[in-house]
């Protein structure tokens, strides 16, 4: 299997790629084809899908560590790359033979929404027929697939449904604050039959195909995980631009340059520890309960717990680092021409989405305290 290091190395190759490329996927609202095809060619839609079938099978850490790489340069595109590797995880609940059939070319990407509606999946002789609208289904824009997850009528299953993209009818919905690049768009099936063999219980032993210990973490766990590394990624960015501006840069009204002012570097030292310790939190956890896997074979309540608190605790850090020096930039830091705007938008919408509420924090805390959570994760 190839070495992450190496994967880092080439998402830190395309960073000039999507620098470039900034300014039209925020413009277009989703990747622009440059970069679709450096993803694909470089194995980025590979990375949480089995051996078996060609996949890297990353652990959760180094999985973090590229999407921080690519979201350095470009948040959208990261958290296209995060979405789309927790859908093809859906290659270790399918049949071998099918898993290959969907994922095996290399524009075998996945997507999907999270459930929405009171839709179910109605069963028929040889699989399912389906009606029903989802949302934010980031990365559709590359996808030949779709998916939905959804109760089966008569019973309590939710089960998890894929089919061809060239079935559902797309809207696009996504006109946003930030993120623009994603193409989280929406889409309708209406009475579309589904193969049982193309159907899955996500995330549950009874449907697992693949024995690794990647397998052992929920597709929630690795979203987390990922996306945590989008949040530490965009305010790698940030700093990195803040640090790169002139040494002469001189606030309005100031007396001296804005490098002498004491609050400023209070300010900038604060938010390279909130990074480094946010960001080894995640790490430290992610490995720590990857190696218990290896050994026990599943992880803990309690573990579950950490990696929860570990990204969000993750993203609520970077949204802090970058909001703090987002301000010390001054007035240049609204300029779309300039590095700043556009990280402080998709750090925030980061924050928005489920993966950063605040939420979170209390369901860990109950767990901790041995009580039922009052929220899933």
């Amino acid at each position: 299997m190839e070495e992450v290091p190496h994967l880092v190395a080439r998402a830190r190759a395309l960073q000039s790629l999507l620098t470039r490329d900034g300014d039209e996927i925020d413009q277009r609202r989703e990747l622009t084809p440059a970069v679709v095809t450096a993803l694909k060619e470089g194995g980025f839609f590979r990375m949480l899908q089995p051996r078996s079938i060609g996949g890297l099978e990353l652990k959760p850490s180094e999985f973090a560590r590229v999407t921080e790489a690519l979201a350095s340069a470009d948040g959208s595109t990261a958290w296209v790359i995060c979405q789309s590797n927790g859908c093809a995880m859906s290659a270790a609940y399918l049949d071998p033979r099918i898993a290959q059939q969907m994922f095996g070319p290399i524009d075998g990407i996945l997507a999907w929404g999270p459930p929405g509606g009171p839709f179910e999946a109605e069963p028929v002789p040889g699989g399912y027929r389906i009606s029903g609208t989802w949302r934010f289904a980031s990365g559709c824009q590359n996808a030949i697939w779709l998916g939905a997850h959804m109760k089966v009528a008569g019973t309590q299953e939710i089960r998890t449904l894929l089919f061809p993209k060239s079935s559902a009818r797309m809207t696009d919905i996504w006109h946003t604050l930030g993120l623009r690049g994603t193409a989280s768009n929406e889409y309708t099936v209406e009475d579309l039959f589904v193969p049982a063999e193309q159907t899955m219980l996500r995330d549950q032993a009874i449907d697992r195909r693949e024995q690794g210990p990647l397998y052992r973490f929920s597709s929630n766990q690795l979203y987390a995980s990922g996306f945590a590394g989008v949040g530490l990624g965009i305010a790698r960015g940030l700093i990195d631009a803040f640090l790169a501006l002139p040494a002469t840069k001189t606030s309005r009204g100031a007396g001296r340059p804005l490098r002498d002012n004491n609050v400023v570097q209070s300010q900038l030292a604060q938010a390279e520890a909130k990074w480094h310790s946010a960001r080894a939190f995640l790490h430290t956890t992610l490995d720590e309960i990857y190696a218990h896997v290896v050994r026990h074979g599943e992880m803990t309540e309690q573990q579950g717990a950490m990696i929860r608190l570990a990204s969000t605790w993750a993203i609520n850090q970077s949204r802090e680092a970058v909001t703090a020096l987002f301000h010390c930039a001054g007035s240049a830091a609204v300029f779309e021409d300039q590095p700043f705007e556009r990280r402080l938008r998709d750090i925030h919408t980061v924050n928005q989405q489920a993966q950063g509420r605040q939420l979170h924090y209390e369901s860990v805390g109950q767990i901790m305290l041995g009580m039922l959570p009052e929220n899933q994760f």
